[in-house]
């Protein structure tokens, strides 16, 4: 696993497969994969685009393998026996999903434990499969791919934290740099000795030699891992947040600071059934919680983005021809979502291309939601008509989609709300509006209202609907319509053109034309 896909192709790597057999593939073959790390034991099965696979199912069980480590240096044995029956269980159900041969890496407890290549045999005899147990820097690398397969051309530091370890990694345009791995997992601060002033002294001591290695590193800190998104939904739950969607959340030194001080006043019993963190995953929050602000203490970043991919989402990565990861993750998505759910497939780019002249200054991270928008307009149709509006809004903002901030999922729930309703308000969503700001909210409702329209002109992806003009200066839209479209141009599209230059404040002119 050195990064080269031909390599990993050729020997089939931890998949045993080849994933994508041509560069220019959309779809994922269904693929299971299983991280064994030192607290947890997890089963994800991806499918859908290739470039933003979809969790076809997800699957956690809170092992703790790395339990007593630190003292009798073998795997903890109860984690031990729930880890096997979970790996059983999830080989059971891959075969029923049919992933064929799951893929199951182990991380810091197996490799680091007397014991580990007992256990590995004893998962072989039981599932068939083989453990790859990779070492720390590999671990790094592997989940800075992962992040990168959400946010492709990054650059920052990725800090992956796991029971046991932490690693970092830097990314560099869309390339992992250098890796550096440590013993900071919550697992082992918790075991050592001398209580919080020790663990300060060790945390502080360990961060000097990692930032020795990585040097400065003050652009985006992306977290990776259970710890890190646990403190995340305590940090939304301390401030009201009301977009519970954990990947591309943004944190400030400055809320690391208030959300380390809140845990350490709070009720954490309460704390935890009002963030919705796991009795388990809350023991260990503390302990991450001191090592984070030390991290944003050494390190000084920009600014810190959670990220919900890491290791497994790496694997993938790693296996993906360069062509593909050179895609845009939203614009496959939504391409996969609009060739599997839209009623006229291919539509989308006609709708796209007859509203883009509303928006002639729009900068190229505008134009991606506008296309995505388009491909999207249409996939929520078996919906109640009642309802639309709002599964398309919690569809956007809520799926798993990849390369979109949190302001930019309201921006498209926004459209798409507007694409089957006139109006937002009364609905369960408005507390997310003020994520955007009024004039991106108004650039929504005008995009909404635009693709509102343009679905009334339905013919098929080879349709020339006319041309729309934007005369700004005039505040005048015009509308030219083709001999194929005019008939089309009925009461009800009428009454969907004026609402839509009621949106921009503009006079119109309609010209028809007939066959």
């Amino acid at each position: 696993m050195d990064g080269s896909n031909e390599s990993s192709q050729g020997d089939g790597g931890p998949f045993g497969r080849p994933l994508f057999d041509k560069p220019s593939a959309r779809a994922l073959s269904r693929v299971g994969v299983v991280d064994i790390g030192s607290n947890s034991v997890r089963l994800v099965v991806f499918d859908g685009a290739a470039r933003s696979p979809a969790y076809f199912f997800n699957e956690k069980i809170m092992c703790a393998l790395g339990a007593g480590m630190s003292e009798t240096g073998r795997l903890n044995p109860e984690g031990r026996e729930r880890a096997l029956a979970a790996l059983t269980r999830f080989r059971l159900l891959g075969d029923s999903m049919g992933t064929g041969p799951l893929t199951m890496v182990a991380t810091a407890a197996v490799r680091e434990a007397e014991d580990g290549p007992e256990f590995c045999e004893d998962v072989r005899k039981a599932t068939g499969g083989k453990v790859w147990v990779i070492d720390g820097k590999e671990e790094a690398r592997l989940s800075a791919q992962g992040v990168l397969l959400g946010w492709p051309g990054s650059y920052g530091l990725v800090c992956d934290l796991g029971g046991s370890s932490m690693e970092m990694a830097e990314i560099n345009g869309g390339h992992v740099g250098k890796c550096v791995t440590s013993s900071l997992g919550p697992l082992k601060l918790r075991d050592l000795k001398g209580g919080k002033t020790a663990r300060k002294k060790h945390i502080e001591e360990t961060l000097a030699a990692m930032r020795a290695e990585m040097g400065p590193q003050n652009n985006r800190l992306f977290l990776v891992g259970g710890s890190w998104r646990a403190i995340a939904k305590i940090d939304m739950e301390r401030r009201g947040y009301p977009l519970h969607v954990l990947h591309e959340y943004r944190m400030s030194a400055k809320s690391v600071r208030d959300t380390a001080r809140y845990l350490e006043i709070a009720n954490i019993e309460e704390l935890r059934l009002r963030a919705g963190v796991s009795t388990a995953r809350m023991a260990l929050v503390s302990h991450a919680a001191e090592v984070l602000r030390e991290i944003v203490k050494t390190f000084r970043p920009r600014d810190i983005a959670i990220s919900s991919y890491g290791i497994r989402e790496g694997l993938l990565y790693e296996q993906m021809p360069q062509q593909l990861r050179d895609r845009d993750p939203l614009i496959e998505a939504c391409r996969f979502a609009e060739a599997k759910d839209a009623r006229v497939r291919g539509f989308g780019k006609v709708i796209f291309n007859f509203i883009q002249p509303l928006f002639p200054k729009a900068k190229p991270e505008e134009i991606r939601l506008f296309k995505a928008a388009s491909l999207l307009h249409d996939v929520s149709w078996r919906a109640h008509p009642d309802y639309r509006p709002e599964v398309c809004f919690d569809n956007a903002t809520r799926a798993n989609l990849g390369g979109l901030k949190h302001s930019e999922r309201v921006f498209l729930g926004l459209a798409l709300l507007y694409r089957y309703s006139n109006k937002r308000e009364g609905t369960r969503f408005e507390d997310l509006y003020p994520l955007l700001d009024p004039e991106k909210q108004r650039q929504a409702e005008i995009l909404g209202k635009a693709m509102r329209f343009a679905a009334m002109l339905w013919l098929s992806k080879e349709a020339e609907l006319g041309e729309l003009k934007w005369h700004p200066r005039k505040r005048l839209l015009e509308l030219r319509l083709s001999p194929e479209s005019t008939p089309l141009f009925g009461e009800v599209a009428q009454a969907r053109f004026l609402s839509l230059a009621g949106s921009l404040e503009a006079e119109t002119l309609i010209k028809t034309a007939r066959a």
